[in-house]
Parts: structure tokens; C-alpha cells; sequence
């Protein structure tokens, strides 16, 4: 045919005979195709070629057919190119199809079909037995093209839809030789891809084929030929996604799935189309199966196409209601080492967060944000996972529900924002995710930095709710220390107490007594110097004014909730620690009579002000411990109950502040110490401490170790500190008769040993042995009234008795009588000198001055002093004190108490001389006492101690030295 004729070329073979011979041909192939055809188990060559050749042939007679209808609907004998280009491809149709024939022996095809096909036995193949055909097709065509005619890395199945909807000779442009999208036709009837002549005419002026000249440049679009391509296009991009789709199915090589896999990637790219032919033939629901496959290739692959699936909704909502968890799939892979299979993966998730039915599915993955966000801040790693994660994160910020949960990741740009710049509505919801989340303390800074101003604004606007949750928020802000000067500058002071105190008027209900109050301790407690000195109104009242202090001493004598009482104490407590404040907290508390209000929180059922309030007392004990102490005493289920009814498992904060507390109070509260005597305390305090040297209880409450520790150690200062309270009191028969039987000398002896790491217990235990020290002089007896006494009493620890202590005959150096630990309480008799001669070596000079001030006892002048120095200096102790003027020289209540010591033993002791060398030779010693001398102190006691002992030393070495002739 002559494609530069311009004229319409009429078929050289009437339609009627080329549509008899089409149909006949297509009957023909179906019966073929419908036969139920016996082979051999092994295929021959015959019978493949037989194969090939039915099915090439088969798709050849279809266009045909669609040719022929398509030329038969119109006018022969108009004139027009489409006509004409029509007729040109059925006859490259027929043209194939005579050679497909002159190719195959007609022997292949000598099959005995039935004389009536109405009587035959072959039925009419099923939908799934044609499925599963073509699924045997597209596996044989694939095996055979797959690795012997392309290579590896090639996709073989775009060649099997050639095979099946090839492309027409006529559809290919002669420039390009590709399949042309916008065909036009010149001057000579020769019809081009559009640029592609376009881009010819810029530089030439003659038909590309047919080298004719042109007159004109000019084309017309060839639309009949572009809507058959377009119908082409069609069909052949159905029948890949049919065959992408049977390898999909087949996938028994991993090869074959990332080519049906890449397949379907090149298809959902061409036209939108294709996908949802993809979403109604299941192939989005089933390549999510995928997602868990063993390969990370085929995931990747997977990923990639999913991403392109769901560009448009239909693809997110068949993704959304998948049984394939392929959030979770997703968001694992996020977390791949793999870099590629990571991005597919963010770029998959992105694609998804565009979608508002995912936002919260996103958000409520477990781990999901949380591995965005750290991706997000990973730029160095991997900047393009972090970018992607950015902009996924941004898309999620469109539910609120997960800009909480990326504030609860550390993650709270976001919530800040639509904190400051939304509506009321939106200010409402984020605030109130503030305060509910629990923020680390650098978050906590970045917050206050942000926030401060807009919170601050929220409490003094007029909603109710708003204001609220903005205090809520400001509470676990203001929690971090360094967070007050933050909050001091944006004007937290005022704010914060104008909704403490105004809101009385008229006995008119505090909206949020709990959170103004915690906020303003939280102040307090952080820097209580700073924020005292700030302004809390226009009438120029401070947090320690009269004024203010009156106010919250008053809120806490009302009625209260627990919670709100126990941030009042806070405040007062605070302000108690001032020493220009504690005046005026005092004159306060005693005018309106809070102290049995304050006693009355020890018993409340929240330990939070149970312990405050225990604080606070411990604080004005030193002022008022007399009436602290009687209001505890007429308190029902007191003080028995600080000390009893607790787990002795589990040490708590309250226990520990409790024993400190009775701890604390005045020693000559007599009534306190006989009902703590008359309630059996003691036991259980000997039994807790006991206990606690053992191991057997630990603290808890505190915040890990640390806190378990410090807490523990806090519990048995105080349990001890009772015990000293008793020592102190041993003027009263009762608890007379309760140091004696429970052989108190024992326990703090064994204390000053076993202190569980306090040198506070060690410097307890040594008060504790010097009260009882003090005693042993007047209890101790000359030998015959001692044998007269009953029987020893059994003390509270099992311990084997001393040798000294059996020798209830020998005599005391010290008090010149028959002693022991558990009648006399003596130091020396009991062994409890030695180890207070070890404290003298502890680093903590607290417990170095009450060793020595125990030690002392034993030279006061009730006592034997000679006798005292000599057994002292038996112990070794003349050395032991020396050593503390050079290790504490510079510690005066040390100094002082050491410096009597020497004295003692230089005046009393008969090895003076010996004990004066020693002190001249050691230049230490010497510079010592000098520097003492010569320092002195505020009553002079140090100065003339020290004067006199270098006095001593002169006298004693100068006598020496004229009676040697020297």
C-alpha cells in the first residue's frame, strides 16, 4: 500500500468476504482453545508450537474482529484519513496472521473433534479454570522467557502482553519508533508523533518518509488513530496488570514477584486508571501480604508500590481495612538498619498522614511518633528519612490526640504552637494536655521559655476551665528549680497569689486552691530568698509580710481540701526557713492558734500532708517544742502513732520524718516521754533498729536508690534520736528503770559501730552514752551494797556477757564503785570508751565533739579524775585527742573540747613530763596551740586553755630540766 497517496485506499478485498473469514478463523480457535486436548506428561515441540501458536493467533483474530466492526460502521466512501489508517492495520493484521500459518505444520493440528458439538462431552471452562490457565501461561512463557531470551535484571512480563495485545506497525511513529500519544498528519498523508515533527520542521522542510518537499508545515491531529491507540493503551495495560497479577499469584520465585512487583510499579505510574483497576482486581489488599516477606528486596519492592497505590483514597481506605497490620509492618520497617527499606517505608507513611482516616491510626501505632521523632532530629544520619519523617509529623499535627502524644515524646513545638496562635476552643485542648503529660525537666525549661506568658494570661482570663488546666500546667512547670526566675519575670507571683487569697471575699469558694498554692510552694521552695523579695500586689505585700503569712496561716485553720492544706504547709514551711521570716511565722502561728491544727495533719490519710506537716513542726520545735509537743499528747492515736502501725517492711518518708519529729522535741517534755514509755514505743523502736542493722527493712517512697537510702538513714537518726530523749530523762524513775532494763549503753555503743553509713547516728549514739555517763556516778555502789541488789535484768539484745562485767566485785577507777553497762551505765566497765576513742578519727567534726564531750563525763569532778586519766590513758586516749587538734585545729567547739582534755591529762595525769615532751617535739602540736592562743574565740575559753596547757608544758619541761642539772 502507498502510505503517500492521498486519496483513500479501498480494501482490495471486499469486507463481507474478510468478515466470514475473521469469524470463521475466531470459531476456529475458540473450539481449539475450548478442546480438552490429551498430551503426554512431557510437552513436546509440537505441541508447544502448537501452544504459542493458538494463543498469538487467538489475540490477532480479537483485533481484527474490532477492526472490521469499526470499519463496517462507516461510510466507505467518505473520504478521511482515519479510514484509511484503519484499513492499513487490518491488513498488517491479516498479513501476520497468513504468516503465522505459513509457520505451523498443519500436522500439529490433526485433532478428531465430534461431529456434533452440541452432543460433546467438553463443557465450557470455568471462571477459575480459565484463571488458572492463564495463571499456566504466564508460568511457561515466563520460564522460558525469563532466562534464555533477556537478561537477568529485566522485566520479561511487559514482553508477554506484546504477546498477547501486540502493538500495531501503524501506531509507531517513523521518527521516534515508539508508540505515539499525540499523533498528527502532515501535507503527505504520513502521520508523526506531534513534537517529534515539530521539533523535525525546525531544521528540515521535507517529509521524513517520503523525502517530498513540503509546501506546508501545517498538520491535522489524526484523532481516530489516537483514540485507537488510546483503546490499545487500554487493553494492553489491562492485560499487564492481568498477567502482573497471575505472577503475583504464583510468586514461586522471588524473581518473578519483584518482576510482577515492578510490573504493577510502571503501571500505577502511567495513568490513575491503572490503579484502580489494581484497587477492584484485590491486587492493593494482596500485595500488603507482602509486607511480611522474608526478603528485604520484596519489601522494599512492596513498600514502594504501596506508596503509589495510595495516591488516591480509594487505595488508603482498601490499605485502611486490609486484616494485614500494615501500620505496624510499616512502622517496624522505619526502624530497618536497611537505609532503602527504611525510606520506602517513611514515604509509604507519608503518603498515608496525607489522609484524615489515618491520622489517629498513625498516632496510635505503637512507637509510631515516637520513632518519627527521633528520625526527625537524626538530619546528620540520614537527611532524607528525617525530612520525610518532618513532614509526616506535620501532617499528624492535624489530630490533636497526636500532638499529645508527641508532647509525651519530648516532642512539643507543635502543642506550644497551636497553644499560642489558636482559638479558644483549640487553647483549651492543648493546655490541658500540658498539664496531664509528664514533661522531663529540660523539657520543662524549654516549656516555661515558650509558655510562660501565654499560661499566665490563661489564669487571669475570665474561663473558668482555661485558667484551671493553665495551673495545672504552671504546677509541674514551676516543679523545676531553675524554672523560677523564668516565672518570676513573666509575673507568676501575683498571679498565683491574687488567686489564693482575693477569692475569699464574701466567703466566696477558691476556684483552684490546690494548684495556686502548689505553685507558688514549688516558688518558694526553689528560691525562697529570690521570690520573697517580690512584690504580690499593688498594696506592696511580699510572700513575708505580716499580711501574707496571716492570710495562708488562716487558710490553713478553715477547712480545706487535704491536697490544697498540704501546699499551705508547704508555704509556711518555706517561709519558716527564712531566719528574718521565722519571727513572724512564729507570732502567727501562736496568735491564731495553729499549732493543733498542724498536729491534727499528722494523722490525715494523704502521707503528702502528713509529711509536710511533720516538717514544718520539726522546724518550730527549737521555738515552741513545748506546745508542739503537749498539742501531740492530747491528739488522738498520738505520739504512739508515729512510731507504731506502720509496715516494717517498707520504710516510708512519713515514718522517717515521724521518729524525727518526737525525735526533736524538748527532752524535758516530760508527759511526751511517759506516754511514749507507757505505750510500749520502745520495743518497737529497739526491734526497728535492730532490724535496720540487719537489713531486713529497706526505704521506700524515695526516688530510686538514692532516695530508698537517704530515707532509711533519715528513719533510724530518728528511732535513735527517741532513744537519746530517754537518756536524757533518766531523772524519772520509769524511764530509769526503761535504760536500764533495755541496756541502752549497749545499744548506742553498738551504734557508734553500726551506724548504717550516718555519721548523724554515730554523733546520736555519743550524745546518747554521754547522758548515761553522767549518771554512772550516782548509780554506781561500793561492793558490798552492790551484792545486795537483785539480779541483773535481762537486756533487749542477746549479747554474751563481758569478763568485766562479770567482775561484779572489782572496783571503778572513774566512781569508785561497782559498775557495768547495765546498772551503772559506765563507759569504761561497758567497753563504750573505746569505741568513742575511734570517732575521734571520723572526718565529721559534729561526731568528733560529741565523742569528746561523752568522753568528758568521765573527767567531770564528780569523779574520780586521777583514776579517770589513768584508765584513759591505759585506752591510749592522750594520743587519740592530740590527733584531733591536728586534724579539727580549726573547728573552735572541737578545739575547745579537746583542749580541756589535755589540760585534764597534763594537770591530773601522772605522766606529765612524758605527755608535755610529747606535745614540745611535735612542731605541729605546737603551731597548734599557738595559733589557738593567739586566734582565741568569742568568751575566751579556747585562748585560755590553750595559754594554760603551753603553760604546763614550760612549767613540767623547766622543772625537769633544773633537776637534771640541764
Amino acid at each position: 500500500m502507498n502510505s503517500t497517496n492521498s486519496k483513500i485506499i479501498k480494501p482490495r478485498v471486499p469486507f463481507s468476504i474478510i468478515r466470514e473469514a475473521i469469524i470463521a478463523a475466531s470459531d476456529y480457535t475458540e473450539q481449539q482453545n475450548s478442546m480438552e486436548v490429551v498430551e503426554p506428561q512431557t510437552q513436546d515441540s509440537s505441541s508447544q508450537g502448537r501452544t504459542d501458536f493458538l494463543l498469538s493467533f487467538s489475540t490477532k483474530v480479537e483485533i481484527a474482529k474490532e477492526l472490521v466492526a469499526r470499519c463496517s460502521s462507516r461510510d466507505q466512501s467518505a473520504p478521511g484519513n482515519e479510514l484509511q489508517s484503519t484499513i492499513r492495520q487490518l491488513e498488517e493484521v491479516i498479513k501476520s496472521m497468513a504468516e503465522d500459518f505459513s509457520n505451523v505444520s498443519l500436522s500439529d493440528f490433526e485433532i478428531n473433534y465430534p461431529l456434533d458439538t452440541s452432543q460433546s462431552d467438553v463443557e465450557p471452562q470455568s471462571a477459575s479454570q480459565g484463571e488458572n490457565g492463564y495463571e499456566s501461561f504466564v508460568k511457561g512463557m515466563y520460564d522460558r522467557m525469563g532466562r534464555n531470551d533477556i537478561e537477568e535484571d529485566s522485566n520479561v512480563l511487559p514482553r508477554l502482553a506484546d504477546i498477547l495485545q501486540p502493538a500495531y506497525q501503524g501506531f509507531l511513529c517513523p521518527l521516534t519508533k515508539k508508540i505515539m500519544d499525540d499523533p498528527v498528519t502532515i501535507e503527505t498523508g504520513i502521520t508523526y508523533e506531534k513534537e517529534a515533527i515539530l521539533e523535525w520542521f525546525s531544521n528540515n522542510v521535507v517529509c521524513p518518509t517520503t523525502r517530498m518537499e513540503i509546501r506546508s508545515v501545517g498538520f491535522s491531529s489524526n484523532l481516530a488513530l489516537k483514540h485507537s491507540i488510546k483503546e490499545w493503551k487500554d487493553r494492553n495495560e489491562a492485560t499487564r496488570i492481568r498477567i502482573a497479577r497471575s505472577a503475583l499469584s504464583l510468586a514461586d520465585s522471588e524473581a518473578m514477584l519483584l518482576d510482577a512487583i515492578k510490573e504493577l510499579q510502571v503501571l500505577s505510574q502511567l495513568r490513575r486508571c491503572n490503579r484502580e483497576h489494581m484497587h477492584n482486581a484485590g491486587i492493593t489488599e494482596q500485595v500488603t501480604h507482602f509486607l511480611q516477606h522474608e526478603s528485604t528486596n520484596v519489601r522494599c519492592e512492596v513498600m514502594q508500590l504501596l506508596r503509589l497505590l495510595v495516591e488516591d483514597e480509594a487505595g488508603k481506605v482498601i490499605v485502611a481495612n486490609t486484616r494485614v497490620r500494615a501500620l505496624t509492618r510499616t512502622i517496624k520497617m522505619i526502624s530497618s538498619y536497611n537505609s532503602s527499606e527504611r525510606h520506602a517505608a517513611v514515604s509509604f507513611l507519608l503518603e498515608l498522614s496525607k489522609s484524615e482516616m489515618f491520622l489517629d491510626r498513625i498516632g496510635g501505632t505503637p512507637g509510631g511518633i515516637l520513632i518519627l521523632i527521633t528520625m526527625k532530629y537524626n538530619k546528620e544520619a540520614d537527611p532524607f528519612s528525617a525530612a520525610k519523617a518532618e513532614e509526616t509529623l506535620k501532617n499528624l499535627e492535624k489530630s490533636p490526640m497526636n500532638i499529645r502524644y508527641m508532647a509525651e515524646n519530648g516532642f512539643v513545638e507543635p502543642l506550644l504552637n497551636h497553644l499560642n496562635d489558636d482559638s479558644e476552643e483549640v487553647q483549651m485542648e492543648m493546655v490541658s494536655y500540658l498539664g496531664g503529660i509528664l514533661l522531663e525537666d529540660e523539657m520543662k525549661t524549654y516549656v516555661a521559655e515558650r509558655a510562660s506568658a501565654t499560661l499566665i494570661q490563661m489564669i487571669n482570663g475570665g474561663n473558668t476551665s482555661i485558667r484551671r488546666e493553665a495551673l495545672r500546667a504552671l504546677v509541674q512547670i514551676s516543679a523545676h528549680p531553675p524554672n523560677c526566675k523564668i516565672l518570676v519575670a513573666a509575673g507568676i507571683m501575683q498571679a498565683v497569689v491574687e488567686e489564693i487569697l482575693p477569692r475569699r471575699i464574701n466567703s466566696e469558694p477558691l476556684d483552684s486552691p490546690e494548684e495556686a498554692a502548689a505553685i507558688l510552694a514549688n516558688m518558694l521552695e526553689s528560691d525562697a530568698e529570690g521570690s520573697s523579695e517580690m512584690k504580690l500586689s499593688e498594696t506592696g505585700h511580699t510572700v513575708v509580710s505580716h499580711y501574707f503569712i496571716y492570710s495562708i496561716a488562716q487558710l490553713i485553720k478553715s477547712s480545706m481540701p487535704e491536697k490544697a492544706s498540704a501546699n499551705l504547709v508547704r508555704i509556711l514551711l518555706s517561709l519558716a526557713k527564712l531566719p528574718y521570716a521565722m519571727a513572724t511565722v512564729l507570732s502567727v502561728v501562736m496568735e491564731i492558734g495553729a499549732i493543733p491544727t498542724i498536729v491534727e495533719f499528722l494523722n490525715s490519710e494523704l502521707e503528702e500532708l502528713a509529711v509536710v506537716a511533720a516538717k514544718l513542726l520539726i522546724v518550730l520545735s527549737p521555738h515552741v517544742g513545748h506546745a508542739i509537743a503537749n498539742g501531740v499528747c492530747k491528739t488522738i492515736g498520738q505520739p504512739e502513732g508515729l512510731i507504731v502501725g506502720y509496715s516494717a517492711q517498707r520504710i516510708t518518708e512519713r515514718q522517717a520524718v515521724s521518729a524525727n519529729l518526737l525525735a526533736k522535741l524538748p527532752p524535758q517534755s516530760t508527759p511526751l516521754n511517759l506516754v511514749l514509755l507507757l505505750q510500749d514505743t520502745v520495743p518497737v523502736i529497739l526491734a526497728r533498729i535492730e532490724e535496720l542493722q540487719r537489713g531486713e527493712v529497706r526505704g521506700g517512697g524515695g526516688g530510686g536508690g538514692g532516695g530508698s537510702g537517704r530515707i532509711t538513714g533519715h528513719y533510724l537518726e530518728g528511732l535513735v534520736g527517741i532513744l537519746v530523749k530517754f537518756a536524757g530523762s533518766l531523772f524519772v524513775q520509769e524511764i530509769l528503770k526503761l535504760a536500764l532494763s533495755r541496756n541502752l549503753t549497749s545499744v548506742f555503743a553498738d551504734l557508734l559501730v553500726r551506724a548504717g553509713g550516718s555519721s548523724e547516728v554515730q554523733r546520736l549514739a555519743a550524745v546518747g552514752l554521754g547522758k548515761l555517763s553522767s549518771q554512772s556516778v550516782y548509780l554506781s555502789k561500793p561492793p558490798a551494797e552492790a551484792r545486795r541488789r537483785s539480779t541483773r535484768p535481762v537486756t533487749f539484745f542477746s549479747k554474751s556477757t563481758s569478763s568485766k562485767e562479770e567482775k561484779s566485785a572489782s572496783i571503778c577507777p572513774a566512781h569508785r564503785g561497782v559498775c557495768s553497762a547495765t546498772t551503772t551505765f559506765c563507759l569504761l566497765e561497758s567497753g563504750a570508751a573505746e569505741r568513742l576513742l575511734v570517732c575521734l578519727e571520723n572526718e565529721d567534726s559534729k561526731v568528733v565533739e560529741a565523742a569528746l564531750s561523752a568522753i568528758s563525763t568521765l573527767l567531770e569532778e564528780s569523779v574520780d579524775v586521777e583514776g579517770s586519766v589513768r584508765a584513759l590513758s591505759q585506752l591510749g586516749a592522750v594520743r587519740s585527742v592530740l590527733g584531733v587538734l591536728k586534724v579539727h585545729g580549726r573547728e573552735e567547739r572541737v578545739v575547745q573540747r579537746a583542749l580541756w582534755l589535755v589540760d585534764m591529762f597534763l594537770e591530773k595525769g601522772k605522766e606529765k613530763e612524758k605527755l608535755s615532751e610529747e606535745i614540745y617535739n611535735d612542731k605541729l602540736l605546737r603551731t597548734v596551740l599557738v595559733s589557738v592562743f593567739n586566734r582565741g574565740d568569742g568568751g575566751g575559753d579556747s585562748k585560755r586553755m590553750a595559754e594554760n596547757i603551753l603553760r604546763h608544758i614550760n612549767k613540767i619541761l623547766s622543772y625537769s630540766s633544773n633537776n637534771l642539772g640541764m
